[in-house]
């Protein structure tokens, strides 16, 4: 299953703002894997927090593994000790099992959720516990499908920003000025400014400015040097 979008998004985009549109000429169609279950999709970010793609991937194969189907119900069977056991840290675990147990008690409506609009989906899947604006941002996105989603906390995304439009840095003010001109095809403007920080258009280069390297500081003299120089002075 993968992102669906197609000429009525890229050409709307490229008619509103030309260097986006010659980014997506050269980039060509993407083609991005998304997951429809909303309880698997939430499990899955969590697991993924702060660890490289590889060993979320690695992890996430286990759990399937081992649980048949990543529900609420094999979580809870599972338990914290068995999740940890798959190589899910304890805090994580605990995250999981929060979530598996509001979803059976039927304290979050995992399928009324779908009929609410972006701001309100974003403000309950925050309130769960290990879910950020950003990573309910992502869900939208990559498990909702939702067309219009643009984070301003992707730091790929601003790096994207900077690389299409040669910005030194995004604020919220320019920020917001693009999710304007994007709207309401943000989510695939958002593929493909993903796209061009990962290098997929040749030639782009990040505008942000270099960090400085903090300045060496002298080693102080030590008790060897000091004797040298008393005796060169008396010498």
């Amino acid at each position: 299953m993968y992102f669906e979008y197609g000429a009525q998004e890229t050409e709307y985009l490229a008619r509103k703002d030309k260097r986006l549109g010659a980014a997506i000429e050269q980039i060509g169609h993407i083609v991005r894997a998304v997951d429809g279950d909303l309880f698997s999709s939430v499990v899955h970010q969590i697991v993924g927090q702060q660890i490289s793609t590889k060993a979320q991937a690695t992890i996430w194969q286990r759990m399937r593994g081992a649980l048949g189907t990543v529900d609420a119900e094999h979580i809870l069977e599972a338990g914290n000790e068995q999740l940890q056991l798959l190589g899910i840290s304890c805090r994580k675990a605990e995250y999981i099992t929060d979530f598996a147990r509001k979803i059976q008690n039927g304290e979050f409506d995992l399928e009324g959720i779908w009929q609410k609009p972006d701001e309100e989906v974003i403000r309950e899947l925050s309130a769960l516990k290990g879910i950020g604006v950003w990573t309910a941002e992502m869900i939208l996105l990559f498990c909702m499908q939702r067309p219009d989603v643009f984070s301003y906390d992707d730091l790929a995304i601003q790096r994207g920003l900077r690389m299409v439009y040669h910005h030194r840095k995004i604020d919220r003010k320019l920020f917001e000025k693009y999710r304007r001109r994007f709207s309401p095809y943000c989510s695939v403007a958002s593929l493909y400014l993903w796209a061009a920080a990962g290098g997929a258009v040749p030639g782009l280069k990040d505008y942000a400015p270099k960090k400085k390297a903090p300045a060496k500081k002298a080693a102080p003299a030590g008790p060897h040097t000091e004797k040298t120089s008393k005796v060169q002075q008396k010498g």
